[in-house]
């Protein structure tokens, strides 16, 4: 029998006798659990020769199994991995430093798994099962999930996790990656603090939520801010008055479910001074696009696209999908609501830049105009890297919010 085989089968051996002596009839803490294990393992060590390392290994990956995500939770609990996708019990997947890579491990049934998804699912109070197969859920350490099961998915359970740093990346960290001048930085910086509505779009993976949380840290800690997400992934800081809140399923109890539309609605009766929506992907644009305004300014969202005019003609759509309005009437609102756009692309080298930043000047001849204050210029490639930088094309037009706040303006 190979190593491998002899392993799994000490730890299921091990699992089986802890689980059979734990006490149903009450919360057994983390560290009791642990000792059973270290018990367990001592006899066994005692019959089979266990090195010290072996020993080590079956009692972290015992307790992984009983009490977190079993083989997975080396991978949530690693700094370099920023996805983790699951496709059945035999196929893992992870994302590091822009590379996708299969696994060595997985799970050993696929009753663990789906033991492990419903473990996930009720941390946050939500519920997934076949009549209800798709679900957006989040981990404790802030990760975002993403679950379908069957019969939606064919090759088993599948689970999409993207894990966020434990420490927010801040602005700063964001120019020493390169993904932004220090000079676009701090125009962004100004216009955050005199309450200018952005809207930050870009592709899968570019980014958008980390740019949001760092542009989030400008925001003045005197306001009142309420953050509506499908699931919570935000991470403010230093923000007293703070209101998060977050959407819900429909479930088979007959609680109905909550949607982004319903929260933006119920928000702007909580008397906030800026609305963060994590994301618009819907019918809500038409709600987001009614707070901005309605004297909410500085408040801030993301959205799927492809580019700066993308993102807007998808706006256009996602209001048309709520409500039955006149196309001029809906780029009217567009052009009124929202200040700036500040669009993100994953480079071939799979770096995350800012690759413009373009102004919302008005509204003319039933079309919206734009006009780009930054773009990003690729002067070549370096060992595999991209060279280039976030040159200023223009200038700012609308500068009354700047100057009602008493913010500076750079000319350069």
């Amino acid at each position: 029998m190979d190593s491998s085989r002899k392993f799994e089968e000490w730890k299921q051996r091990i699992c089986g006798n802890v689980r059979e002596c734990i006490d149903l009839s009450r919360e057994v803490p983390d560290d009791e659990i642990q000792d059973m294990i270290d018990n367990q393992i001592v006899g066994l060590g005692r019959s089979c020769g266990l090195t010290l390392i072996q020993r080590q290994e079956l009692g972290k990956s015992v307790f992984h199994s009983i009490r977190k995500m079993d083989v997975i939770q080396e991978l949530v609990d690693s700094d370099d991995i920023t996805e983790i996708m699951i496709n059945g019990t035999d196929n893992i997947f992870v994302e590091k430093a822009g590379c996708i890579y299969q696994w060595d491990k997985q799970f050993d049934t696929r009753e663990k798994l789906e033991d492990v998804i419903q473990q996930i699912v009720a941390k946050c109070n939500r519920t997934v099962n076949e009549a209800s197969p798709i679900v957006d859920a989040r981990l404790e350490n802030g990760a975002r999930v993403n679950i379908v099961l069957a019969p939606v998915a064919l090759n088993g359970p599948i689970v999409t996790i993207r894990r966020f740093p434990d420490k927010p990346i801040l602005m700063k960290d964001l120019i020493g990656y390169g993904s932004i001048t220090e000079e676009a930085a701090q125009e962004l910086s100004r216009l955050v603090r005199a309450g200018y509505n952005i809207f930050i779009s870009g592709g899968t993976g570019s980014g958008k939520t980390t740019f949001l949380n760092a542009l989030s840290h400008d925001i003045p800690k005197s306001e009142r801010i309420i953050t509506i997400e499908d699931s919570a992934e935000l991470q403010m800081q230093e923000i007293p008055n703070l209101v998060q809140l977050e959407t819900r399923n429909a479930n088979a109890e007959g609680a109905k479910a909550i949607t982004i539309r319903d929260l933006i609605k119920s928000s702007l009766r909580m008397r906030p001074d800026r609305i963060i929506v994590g994301e618009v992907r819907g019918s809500e644009a038409i709600d987001m696009l009614q707070a901005l305004n309605t004297g909410h300014d500085g408040s801030l969202s993301t959205g799927h696209a492809n580019s700066s005019k993308d993102m807007l003609a998808r706006l256009e759509t996602m209001v048309l999908m709520g409500m039955d309005l006149p196309l001029a009437a809906v780029r009217r609102q567009i052009a009124s609501g929202v200040d700036l756009i500040v669009h993100l692309g994953r480079l071939r080298d799979k770096s995350r830049r800012v690759l413009e930043i373009t102004e919302i000047i008005g509204f003319e001849n039933d079309e919206i105009v734009t006009k780009p204050i930054y773009q990003f210029e690729e002067c070549g490639e370096e060992k595999g890297k991209i060279i280039g930088n976030l040159v200023k094309v223009g200038k700012l037009i609308h500068m009354e919010k700047l100057l009602a706040s008493g913010e500076e303006y750079c000319e350069k």
